[in-house]
């Protein structure tokens, strides 16, 4: 799931914007810094079953290759036969205004990012994280004063963005862009699957999030690990995914740092005070019971997952293999293939997409 944007996944109200954007999982091995380019064709689809009615998963990934151009057979002739496509988990905030109600709000978003009572990062950061961002910073964001006010997770993310960039990848989801293009071309319906909560008072939901507290100096360590250390598993994750390498993929652990940030996120006083301490639980719920939805109602479905919430132990294949649905990766789809036809099964990931 997207849980970067808990905090304000809050993406489709008026009054707030997403801004927390989803960092790519970390790989277990240094791999080759190279980075892909051209037409790629990303994984197989995970096969979900119950019966005749299939749930078909692509697992999506960011970031990815600047110069890489998707293009999935697979994927475009499933989506072509399927009668849904679930989007991918989220949250989104229904805020009981009215558009000018909407527009009285704005100016309550000038600084939300920053820190409260207009502390700077080297008001808020221990020591010895304050030099790290001090030696990291002039790289990737020059000498930009603006920053040095935003809260510690902000400034994290603002520093991990520009270094995404300097990697030779983007942060744009290419894969679900092009399954919605042609889900509206063809009219095949998109299911929301967002978690969906109200806030009555979104006046009073800003300004405690604006004067809240936030203990994210854990996740903004993680992300300073992850621009120190970690661009060229980066680099390597995104080659698996655009090759297809699907054992890759499944070897590679999660971001240590996703932990860190849904935690300091959830923790904050804005949470606790809107109800949301548990809010990755319960998109993940939301998103289960549109997947159950879909399969009973529907022969065929598309559905998008981010790669590291597919593969997680205790993510979405997990919890759909719990509830007694037939799960089947790529690589056995390939191998199950193959067997029926007598040949000899094809090298992991090798199959073409």
């Amino acid at each position: 799931m997207r849980a970067w944007g808990v905090v304000l996944g809050l993406a489709a109200t008026p009054a707030f914007a997403q801004v927390i954007p989803a960092p790519a999982a970390s790989a277990a091995k240094n791999l080759a810094t190279v980075v892909v380019s051209g037409e790629l064709p990303g994984p197989g689809l995970w096969k979900v079953s119950r019966g005749d009615h299939v749930l078909w998963i692509l697992g999506t990934l960011t970031p990815l290759p600047k110069k890489m151009q998707w293009q999935s057979k697979q994927v475009s002739d499933t989506e072509l036969a399927a009668q849904a496509v679930l989007l991918p988990p989220g949250v989104k905030m229904d805020a009981k205004v009215g558009f000018f109600g909407s527009l009285l709000l704005l100016p309550r978003l000038i600084g939300i990012r920053n820190n409260p009572d207009g502390k700077h990062l080297a008001d808020v950061l221990p020591a010895a994280d304050y030099a790290r961002w001090q030696a990291i910073k002039p790289r990737y964001l020059g000498t930009s004063r603006g920053v040095e006010k935003f809260r510690p997770m902000f400034a994290g993310f603002k520093l991990y963005d520009a270094a995404v960039k300097d990697a030779g990848l983007d942060d744009t989801d290419v894969a679900s862009e092009l399954v919605r293009k042609l889900a509206k071309k063809h009219d095949i319906p998109l299911v929301d699957t967002s978690y969906k909560f109200t806030v009555a008072n979104p006046k009073q939901a800003l300004a405690e999030f604006r004067h809240g507290s936030m203990n994210d100096t854990a996740c903004f360590e993680e992300l300073l690990d992850r621009v120190e250390h970690g661009v060229p598993r980066m680099q390597a994750r995104a080659n698996a995914w655009a090759t297809g390498d699907v054992d890759a993929l499944v070897a590679m652990p999660r971001d240590s740092a996703e932990g860190r940030c849904t935690d300091a996120v959830t923790g904050a006083d804005f949470a606790r005070q809107q109800g949301l301490q548990d809010l990755p639980a319960k998109i993940m719920q939301s998103w289960m019971d549109a997947a159950g939805k879909a399969l009973a109602e529907h022969r065929s479905t598309l559905a998008m997952l981010p790669m590291g919430d597919l593969l997680a132990p205790d993510g979405y294949l997990a919890r759909l293999k719990a509830q007694g649905y037939a799960v089947e990766s790529p690589d056995a789809q390939d191998a199950a293939a193959a067997a029926d036809d007598g040949d000899e099964p094809a090298p992991a990931g090798s199959a073409a997409r």
